[in-house]
């Protein structure tokens, strides 16, 4: 089969290679649809999160076929992955993009998105990703199916929306906050979009481009602010008696976001950062301590929104169309990462791999 192979950073070549094998208790899956995340683009481009600097060790592997959004047909298992997955041969299936150890302190108390070992689809030789025609799913692998009536690309976007609900959950919000979400990319309007399934005062979304600002409206934000031309702060004060906002969502992994969120909330405000840098981002902690006693939040993958990801996609409430601009053939890979390096172009780029 064609794969993409990466050999290291910026070194992702065309390869053929052999289908793999499915063992005891895998299943053998025919990929449709993989979707390029910039976390792929950033692990391509060599960040240190990625690839180690002199502070931490590489995490990223080479001789690995990325990808890991993606969806798929089951074309081969054996009846334990049948029996434990409820899956049958040509059934559509989604596969969350961690494949826990199950065997660490953070498994054993059911933390699995922050296994220790943390293999994850496309980065890890035990987990190779989708950038091929097929893949496995392996035995410790959590799985669930999605509809056919959904685009490939469409379905796809499970992934990107699972993250982004965590990242909404992580925000606790409640009824009477204004919410303000920082970036409208996929994960920017997936934040979107959840939050506003919260029904809080306000859906606040930044961003510098118009389109984009677009498609959070029909994602559900009621404010849009491009800040190239406005002044967020103002926007946010004006609509919160110039407290602040109650919960800050960033999803850009621009630097500049950090600090703009830490601004723009109120004292005792909440900010969740989901965004993922391909550089040091450096803050004034002051405010989070002395001057506002913030609460600060990471979030990590999509723990437990997967099967609420899919409804949404299954409803049809987002703008799928709009969304998922670009589906190219595995073969134009460097193109697909080039559209989400350049960001002006694209929202959502996906590989199909036929």
């Amino acid at each position: 089969m064609r794969a993409v192979v990466c050999h290291g950073p910026e070194d992702y070549r065309l390869e053929h290679v052999p289908v793999p094998v499915p063992g005891p208790g895998e299943a053998l899956v025919r990929v449709e649809a993989v979707g390029i995340c910039a976390s792929d683009l950033k692990c391509y481009h060599g960040a240190s999160k990625f690839w180690g600097d002199d502070t931490r060790p590489a995490w990223a592997e080479t001789g690995v076929v990325p990808g890991h959004e993606f969806v798929g047909e089951v074309v081969a298992l054996d009846d334990a992955a049948r029996a434990r997955w409820g899956v049958e041969v040509g059934d559509r299936v989604v596969s969350e993009q961690i494949v826990p150890c199950w065997e660490c302190r953070y498994c054993r108390r059911g933390q699995y998105w922050m296994c220790g070992p943390h293999d994850i689809y496309g980065f890890k030789r035990r987990t190779p990703g989708a950038m091929a025609s097929y893949m496995v799913f392996p035995a410790a692998a959590l799985v669930h199916r999605v509809s056919r009536d959904l685009p490939p690309a469409h379905a796809a976007f499970a992934e990107p929306l699972s993250c982004a609900l965590h990242a909404v959950e992580r925000g606790g919000i409640t009824f009477d906050d204004v919410v303000v979400v920082a970036g409208c990319g996929p994960i920017g309007l997936g934040m979107v979009a959840g939050a506003r399934a919260k029904s809080p005062a306000h859906v606040v979304a930044l961003d510098v481009s118009d389109d984009r600002l677009d498609l959070a409206a029909a994602c559900g934000a009621d404010v849009t602010v491009n800040i190239s031309r406005q002044d967020p702060l103002e926007v946010v004060r004006g609509l919160t008696d110039g407290y602040g906002a109650d919960v800050y969502l960033e999803g850009s992994g621009h630097p500049a976001a950090v600090g703009q969120g830490l601004n723009l909330l109120r004292k005792l405000g909440t900010y969740v950062e989901y965004g993922v840098f391909g550089s040091d981002v450096t803050v004034d902690w002051s405010i989070i301590s002395d001057d506002k006693e913030l609460d600060v939040r990471g979030a990590h993958l999509g723990p437990h929104c997967w099967p609420a990801a899919i409804r949404m996609l299954e409803s049809g409430v987002l703008p799928m169309d709009r969304i998922c601009t670009h589906q190219l053939p595995l073969a134009d890979f460097q193109q697909g990462l080039d559209l989400v390096g350049d960001g002006s172009r694209s929202v959502k780029v996906s590989l199909i791999p036929g």
